[in-house]
């Protein structure tokens, strides 16, 4: 299982990336931060980036203001 946000659970799977997490989450916001049990993942690597049975995955929409 991979956790969300420690709200969702998902079933992992053999070559799931960050980018699976996020599309079955439904995150669709493009201003977001992720971490992988608490190291930060650059956006360019979430279609690479692994993810394996019992991580911790968060995810922060980034919300600017004034």
């Amino acid at each position: 299982m991979i956790r969300v946000n420690d709200k969702w659970e998902l079933a992992w799977r053999q070559a799931m990336t960050v980018q699976d997490v996020l599309q079955a989450c439904d995150f669709t916001h493009h201003h977001i931060v992720v971490s992988v049990n608490n190291v930060l993942v650059p956006p360019a690597e979430y279609s690479t980036r692994m993810v394996t049975d019992g991580d911790q995955v968060r995810v922060v929409h980034v919300i600017g203001g004034g």
